[in-house]
């Protein structure tokens, strides 16, 4: 059955890979993005798809959002200020970006009856370190004096929101929560690590790495994560529901940059720089990050299909082409 999908924040780095794969499923899409970090070259390739359309907007305009939603099946709601380096820089941005927006997606999906999947992220974790973790577990956040917690709260915010108006409003509501998704055309501009490492590394400059090193995350692909974003849209079982997506395989950030100096040749080093030089006095981080998916993989039976090695080499050959190509990279 064709859909009509309406992506926010469809011209990012997840967004526009979520596009083409809903257009080869034979979706209708619409993408509003007002471009403040998702880039028009992500999506060029698909605005000339007669399913395709493309509305540079923000989501806080009212009247446009209403008109889009009103002729959509389901929103897939991406759009939202990103990356750790974004959110210290400008907590009052993240906060009005994220909680409003969600507020206006949520609010015109329940005046249509459309099912809206939210973005969530598994910063809302925190502190948490009942490793691996499920989706019910508890959240531990720091203080509010320290902004690096802001992206967190207000993604709580955004969830509890979400499934008030499922459980008030019977409006079908799905929650998502990446944990740390990558591949190509993802920008290293807010602090991503990945395509912070591998620009670099093809640069033959020092890899910075935050802290000591020892922290460990999980990187999942962003082609699995589209997979499952799509499975929960279709499947009637994920409303009302929250997920983990992500990959279960752990890397410590130290042994990544390695990893990527190897992988692309490089002849970098390693520089270690303190997170409060990094970011700001007081930041505290997660060291360890690791999702449970068994509640995914019970209802859709997911299964990453690429390793860690695999997705750097992907975003290596990307950036190695970008750079190949004389594009201008965003560190």
């Amino acid at each position: 059955m064709t859909d009509k999908y309406l992506v926010t924040g469809g011209a990012g780095f997840i967004g526009s890979h979520l596009c083409t794969l809903l257009l080869q499923r034979g979706h209708t899409v619409t993408v509003i993005d007002d471009l403040s970090t998702g880039q028009a070259e992500n999506i060029a390739a698909l605005r000339s798809h007669p399913r395709f359309q493309f509305v540079r907007e923000s989501i806080t305009n009212l009247q446009v959002l209403d008109r889009l939603t009103s002729q959509a099946d389901s929103v897939i709601h991406l759009a939202a200020a990103v990356g750790v380096k974004l959110i210290v820089e400008n907590p009052v941005h993240t906060i009005r970006t994220n909680i409003m927006g969600s507020e206006a997606v949520l609010t015109t999906a329940n005046r249509y009856g459309c099912k809206v999947l939210i973005t969530s992220t598994s910063e809302v974790y925190g502190k948490g370190v009942a490793v691996p973790f499920h989706e019910e577990d508890d959240c531990l956040l720091g203080p509010t004096s320290h902004s690096r917690w802001a992206y967190a709260t207000s993604k709580m915010v955004d969830e509890f929101m979400g499934l008030a108006y499922q459980r008030q409003f019977g409006l079908p509501v799905v929650i998502m929560r990446l944990f740390n998704t990558v591949g190509p055309r993802q920008t290293g501009r807010y602090g991503m690590v990945v395509p912070r490492f591998v620009r670099r590394a093809l640069r033959d400059e020092p890899l910075e790495v935050f802290g000591d090193g020892s922290q460990t995350r999980c990187f999942a692909d962003v082609g699995d994560v589209i997979e499952a974003i799509t499975g929960l849209a279709e499947h009637p079982g994920a409303v009302g529901q929250v997920f983990n997506i992500g990959n279960t395989e752990e890397i410590s950030i130290r042994d990544l940059a390695q990893r990527v100096i190897q992988l692309s040749g490089s002849r970098s080093e390693l520089q270690y720089v303190p997170y409060d030089e990094a970011y700001a006095p007081g930041f505290e981080d997660m060291a360890r990050r690791v999702p449970s998916l068994e509640k995914i993989q019970a209802l859709l039976g997911y299964q990453p299909h690429y390793s860690l090695e695999q997705t750097l080499r992907r975003v290596i050959e990307f950036e190695r082409q970008r750079l190949d190509d004389g594009s201008t990279s965003n560190d």
